[in-house]
């Protein structure tokens, strides 16, 4: 079976040591990270990858963005938007709670806390996850993104894409209407540690336009700006 991949976000490096200890021991995969920023940044870089993240460990006070803050984002994006969420926070109280629930948490723990306790609610969420499944199918009229199982079909037809090209597809169709610069879609797409020009964008775009037929068109280039999926009415 596949091991369950998780990010710990803490701004305490001596907590998520401990944490990634005993995930790791516990069967699960697990990185930490120390800021809000940080793990939205690997949280997007990864969506559309096998190394896509099953679950976060997200503290709530955090200077700079807080876990609070990053779970709004995450949830308003609907490539991330079932991305399950632990709370691990010191602020305790109901209306502290509320908020973490209603920001779509799947469980809120408090600090102190036993690490019996975190694994026990790690299982159960990851459990829950597995049954309904987390993975959004993106879809346009005939063309059809399966995050799970990393396919793309047009018209019920299977089409082959690269990874480079699955990510741009996912990024561009996930945020429809959005213009990204070649610059965005490097910065998102294209691992930090490949250095790769903008003609790159380019290229690939080519090449992804030609693979969905009839769809291509939708992918429009913004002299100046960048490339946008855009709806047929927008056309």
């Amino acid at each position: 079976m596949e091991q369950k991949r998780i990010l710990v976000v803490d701004d305490e490096r001596d907590l998520c040591e401990i944490l990634c200890y005993n995930l790791k021991a516990n069967g699960y995969q697990a990185e930490a990270v120390c800021s809000g920023e940080e793990a939205l940044q690997a949280v997007l870089q990864s969506r559309f990858t096998l190394q896509r993240y099953d679950l976060l460990l997200l503290d709530v006070m955090m200077p700079g963005m807080s876990g609070f803050e990053l779970a709004t984002r995450l949830k308003a994006d609907n490539t991330t938007s079932a991305l399950p969420i632990i709370f691990l926070t010191a602020k305790d109280t109901e209306n502290d709670m509320l908020q973490g629930f209603g920001l779509g948490a799947d469980d809120y723990i408090r600090k102190p806390f036993s690490v019996r306790e975190v694994m026990a609610r790690v299982n159960a969420v990851l459990g829950r996850a597995s049954h309904h499944g987390t993975a959004p199918v993106l879809e346009f009229e005939g063309l059809s993104i399966d995050l799970e199982r990393k396919t793309v079909t047009v018209d019920n037809e299977s089409v082959a894409l690269t990874k480079t090209e699955f990510e741009l597809l996912g990024l561009l169709l996930s945020h429809r209407g959005q213009v990204f610069s070649r610059q965005d879609v490097l910065d998102r797409v294209w691992p930090h540690n490949v250095i790769v020009t903008e003609r790159a964008v380019d290229v690939n775009i080519t090449r992804l336009r030609k693979k969905i037929g009839r769809y291509g068109r939708h992918i429009v280039s913004r002299q100046g700006f960048g490339y946008v999926f855009q709806a047929k009415s927008e056309l």
